[in-house]
C-alpha cells in the first residue's frame, strides 16, 4: 500500500461512479465557478492526454494549449473555452473507457456531464441557432415528416442537391450527410394491435412482459425494425406492447444542453413508463441513446424523483434483456437461417451502459455466424455527424471504423444505432450493406 495521502494518488482502481447533477442550484449556472471548474477539469486533461483519439474535443484543448504563450491552461483565453465544449457530443466514452480521474477518485473528473454544464450555460444565456433547434425536435419533425404525401415530398427533396443546398443555407445541414428516409405508415399504427396479454414467465431480472418505447427514429423511419423486435420478443413468449403515448426520451435536448426541454419531455415521459412498470411491464427501446437517456441521465438530473428510479430499474436494452433470458434457458436457439459473417459496430451509448457486448453474444448463438467486433467511435453521435459544421470532422472520427469494416470483408455491417450504422455505411458506399441486429435475429429465427 502506498503511503501518499489520496489526494496525490495517480489513477484510480474502483468503479466510476456517477454524481448526481445539481443543475437547480445557483452555482450551476453560475458563469465564474463553472470557468474555475472548466479550467482545473482541461489542466488535469492537459497533464494526461490519453482521450486525444477518441474525438475532436481533446485535440481541440490540447492545441489551444500548446500553441499558447505559456503552453499551459493559463495560457488560454477563457472565451476559447467554448471551442471545446462545442465539440463535445455526450458520448460518454472519456468517463466510461479513459478517464482515470473519474470519481470516487478526490479529482472527480466528469468531463461529459462538465460539458454538459457548460452547454446548458450558453444555451440558458443565448439560445441555439434555429437549425439546432429544429433538428433536436425530433417527435414533430417526425410526426410531419411520416404524413402521407408529406413524406414522399421530404424524401424527394432530400434527394435533391438543389434542395440539399438549400437545407444547408437553412438548417445548417450538410448538402452531402445522409439524411433520414421518412416512413409511412409509422411504428405505432403498424403495431397498435399489441396488447401485451399472454402469460408472462419471469426469468432473472426481467419479467417476461415489456412495454415498447417506440423513439422518435424507430417510430417515423425505421418502423420495420420494431416490428423486427415485436417479432422475436413474441416468438419467444414475452408478452409485448407499445407504450401508450410518448414523447422524445430528451437525447437530441441534452446535446444543446435544454435542460427546460429536458424536463418538459420527462414530465410527459416519466408517469407513462412508471405506470407500464407499476402494471408489471419491463421497459425497452431500440435505439441506445433514448435507453441511455432513461438509465443514466434523467436519473442523475432527477435523483430524487421515484418514478424516474422505477423506470430506471425496469429500462433495457432489446440484447441485454435477451441474454438475461438465455441465463434461465428461455430464449429460443431454434434459428433456420445462419447470418455469415458480420462486422458489428458497438454504439457508444450502449457500450457505455456497461452491460457487456449482449447483442455479440446473442447473434453468436446462431450457428455459422461469425461477429467481428468494431469497438470505436462512428462520429455520427446525433446531430454532429450532419452539420455543415462538423460533418467534416465526423467523417474523419469514423474514417478507422469504416478501415476496420472494410479490412473484416464482411458481407454485412450491423450497428445497435442505427443512425451511426446509416452513417457508416454511407463512408464505405453501402459496401457491405447495413442491417439493424433485431431484423439480422428475426432472419436467423426465418419468423
Amino acid at each position: 500500500m502506498s503511503n501518499e495521502p489520496a489526494t496525490s494518488r495517480e489513477g484510480s482502481l474502483d468503479a466510476p461512479t456517477r454524481h448526481p447533477i445539481e443543475w437547480r442550484g445557483e452555482a450551476f449556472w453560475n458563469r465564474d465557478a463553472l470557468d474555475k471548474e472548466l479550467e482545473r477539469v482541461f489542466e488535469i486533461c492537459h497533464g494526461c492526454r490519453r482521450c486525444v483519439s477518441l474525438c475532436h474535443a481533446f485535440p481541440t484543448l490540447f492545441d489551444l494549449i500548446d500553441e499558447s504563450a505559456t503552453m499551459e491552461i493559463d495560457g488560454v483565453d477563457k472565451a476559447d473555452y467554448a471551442k471545446v465544449v462545442e465539440q463535445c457530443y455526450l458520448c460518454d466514452l472519456c468517463y466510461q473507457t479513459k478517464c482515470p480521474y473519474v470519481p470516487p477518485h478526490p479529482w472527480n473528473v466528469d468531463f461529459p456531464h462538465l460539458m454538459l454544464r457548460a452547454k446548458a450555460v450558453e444555451f440558458k444565456n443565448g439560445g441555439a441557432d434555429f437549425g439546432s433547434k429544429v433538428l433536436s425536435s425530433t417527435t414533430t419533425v417526425g410526426r410531419i415528416a411520416s404524413i402521407p404525401v408529406i413524406a414522399e415530398a421530404v424524401n424527394a427533396l432530400n434527394r435533391s442537391k438543389p434542395a440539399r443546398k438549400l437545407l444547408e443555407k437553412t438548417l445548417h445541414v450538410h448538402s452531402e450527410a445522409r439524411v433520414p428516409e421518412y416512413q409511412h405508415p409509422r411504428a405505432r399504427k403498424r403495431l397498435r394491435n399489441l396488447d401485451g396479454a399472454g402469460d408472462a414467465e419471469p426469468a432473472g431480472r426481467t419479467r417476461g412482459r415489456v412495454a415498447i418505447f417506440a423513439t422518435c427514429y424507430c417510430d417515423s423511419v425505421l418502423p420495420t425494425v420494431l416490428e423486427d423486435l415485436a417479432a422475436v420478443f413474441t416468438h419467444n413468449g414475452i408478452a409485448t406492447k407499445l407504450i401508450e403515448r410518448e414523447t422524445c426520451c430528451g437525447m437530441p435536448k441534452l446535446e444543446l444542453g435544454d435542460l427546460a426541454s429536458i424536463e418538459k419531455y420527462g414530465n410527459e415521459n416519466i408517469p407513462v413508463l412508471a405506470a407500464a412498470v407499476r402494471d408489471g411491464f419491463d421497459l425497452i427501446a431500440a435505439v441506445p441513446s433514448c435507453v441511455l437517456m432513461f438509465k443514466q441521465e434523467l436519473p442523475l438530473l432527477f435523483p430524487d424523483d421515484e418514478d424516474v428510479q422505477r423506470v430506471r430499474r425496469a429500462f433495457f436494452d432489446p440484447f441485454e434483456y435477451l441474454m438475461e433470458r438465455h441465463k434461465a434457458s428461455l430464449l429460443k436457439t431454434d434459428f433456420r437461417n445462419p447470418l455469415g459473417k458480420v462486422a458489428w459496430h458497438v454504439a457508444c451509448h450502449q457500450r457505455v451502459q456497461n452491460i457487456g457486448p449482449k447483442t455479440r453474444e446473442v447473434l453468436s448463438l446462431i450457428p455459422d455466424t461469425e461477429i467481428v467486433t468494431i469497438e470505436r467511435c462512428s462520429g455520427h453521435d446525433g446531430t454532429y455527424g450532419v452539420r455543415s459544421e462538423t460533418y467534416a470532422l465526423a467523417r474523419k472520427i469514423a474514417r478507422p471504423v469504416e478501415t476496420r469494416i472494410k479490412q473484416s470483408e464482411a458481407p454485412t455491417l450491423t450497428s445497435d444505432c442505427p443512425m451511426a450504422g446509416s452513417h457508416l455505411a454511407h463512408g464505405v458506399d453501402d459496401q457491405p450493406a447495413q442491417v439493424h441486429p433485431l431484423t439480422l435475429l428475426r432472419k436467423a429465427y426465418g419468423i
